[in-house]
């Protein structure tokens, strides 16, 4: 049941920006587990790094906790952009609309360049 664990490690980089890296499946448990820490990072941060690239599963509450962060996180002027998702996670993304509200990378150097902006 190792699989069915997720971890969520917060690391914060220079110039300001916040790494949260995910591993696990943000299925409907990995999500409830993860909603309190992804709202009070949304909270706390102004530039928010979501990294995917350890995530094998994303469900609809996974993205409702992603896009819910990212509007906390845009009503105080802050951004947030995900990384590196797995090509399944992505092809979630992208099918649901997600990369139209919150921009998919494949770098940290693309990441910091959007906020550069």
């Amino acid at each position: 049941m190792a699989e069915d664990v997720i971890n969520v490690d917060i690391v914060d980089l220079d110039n300001g920006i916040t790494n949260v890296l995910v591993s696990g499946r943000m299925d409907v448990q990995g999500a409830l587990a993860v909603d309190k820490k992804f709202s009070t990072i949304a909270d706390e941060k102004k530039k928010v790094v979501i990294d995917l690239s350890q995530v094998t599963f994303l469900a609809s509450l996974g993205i409702r906790t992603l896009i819910m962060s990212c509007k906390t996180l845009a009503s105080k002027g802050g951004d947030m952009v995900l990384l590196n998702p797995q090509p399944n996670v992505e092809k979630v993304l992208r099918t649901s609309g997600v990369d139209t509200v919150i921009q998919i990378v494949r770098d940290m150097n693309a990441a910091a360049a959007i906020f550069a902006k």
